[in-house]
């Protein structure tokens, strides 16, 4: 998203186009269909992809998913823990990091979309999770509703080396990076030998129009870190295996899904501005229009 937020430029327009002035800002969301010449889609069907912001769109049959109504679930799930989201979460951490049991695991962002679904997809393994967020309220969040084992504040933090070392004494084996910044320089000093980094965003940079240099990046040869930046379009032919693995899961309550709904596409702006200020809890949904 941060991408789509700035300028047009050659080395990120390969994964997404830029968001283009006066044109409908798009994103993946859910729709009814109204009619349709493609026989995959009816009249009534629900479908997830690539949508505009708008009340009425015409979309590409090739990009679209139909949803399987008799799954219980609600239809806003097919925008992160059954979309896209959910696979980046998944992704990031079992095709990059390869997590054990045991092991130490730390999520920054935690409490965002991608973030929420890391930890409690490491708790499932057995490991040792942490997260960072920027509010009292999304730390209390991560330790009292998402089952974190520990979190902290990074914005009370007056040194997050010393952070990091009072939550991962012995160091971190596993760092779902969505920050970037001063934070990753942290964590890398922190990180064990052999550790593993899945980078998946660095939301703290996307607005600066100079990016914060990282001074501890050598840390990665002499621990022999693995460290792997990567977009979920590389990994879509995991989704089937993804599904039969979350779904279960879904089904007998072993994950919680946090979303934050704003309804009305006048109030989506906003929303969307919000993002990048951290006032979100959990995945933000914008309902456009209601079933």
């Amino acid at each position: 998203m941060g991408i789509r937020m700035r300028e047009p430029n050659p080395s990120t327009s390969a994964l997404m186009d830029a968001f283009v002035p006066d044109k409908p800002i798009s994103g993946y969301g859910v729709s009814r269909v109204i009619d349709s010449d493609d026989p995959t889609f009816t009249k009534g069907d629900f479908v997830w992809g690539m949508v505009d912001w708008e009340e009425y769109s015409i979309i590409n049959p090739t990009s679209s998913f139909r949803i399987d109504v008799n799954i219980n679930v609600p239809l806003s799930y097919y925008t992160g823990i059954l979309g896209l989201t959910g696979l980046t979460a998944y992704a990031g951490l079992y095709e990059i990091c390869s997590p054990k049991k045991g092991e130490t695991v730390f999520v920054s962002a935690a409490s965002g979309a991608v973030g929420q679904l890391v930890g409690q997809f490491a708790k499932l393994m057995g490991c040792y999770v942490v997260g960072s967020a920027g509010s009292k309220q999304k730390v209390d969040l991560l330790l009292n509703k998402l089952g974190f084992d520990d979190a902290f504040n990074y914005k009370e933090e007056p040194n997050l080396d010393a952070a990091l070392k009072r939550c991962f004494p012995k160091g971190i084996d596993i760092y779902f990076e969505n920050v970037g910044g001063k934070m990753l320089d942290a964590v890398l000093l922190n990180m064990k030998t052999y550790g593993r980094i899945a980078v998946c965003g660095m939301i703290s940079q996307y607005h600066l129009e100079t990016r914060e240099g990282i001074q501890n990046l050598p840390v990665v040869i002499y621990k022999k870190i693995k460290m792997q930046g990567f977009v979920v379009i590389d990994f879509i032919d995991r989704f089937p295996k993804f599904l039969e693995f979350v779904l279960p899961c879904i089904k007998q309550r072993k994950l919680i899904y946090v979303e934050d709904i704003v309804e009305g596409l006048e109030n989506g702006p906003a929303a969307l501005v919000g993002l990048f200020r951290g006032q979100n809890f959990g995945k933000q949904v914008l309902k456009i229009a209601h079933e």
